[in-house]
């Protein structure tokens, strides 16, 4: 038996409600965002 396949979109969606759930995965992804940004600079 196969496994539902689930589009990008919706595999995607599902992650970033979970993630803004956790307040400790939210503040490192808000980290490497800045230190991406500051390297652009």
């Amino acid at each position: 038996m196969k496994k539902k396949k689930i589009n990008f979109i919706e595999l995607v969606k599902k992650n970033k409600e979970e993630l803004l759930k956790d307040p400790q995965q939210l503040a490192k992804i808000e980290e490497r965002l800045d230190a991406r940004h500051s390297k652009l600079s």
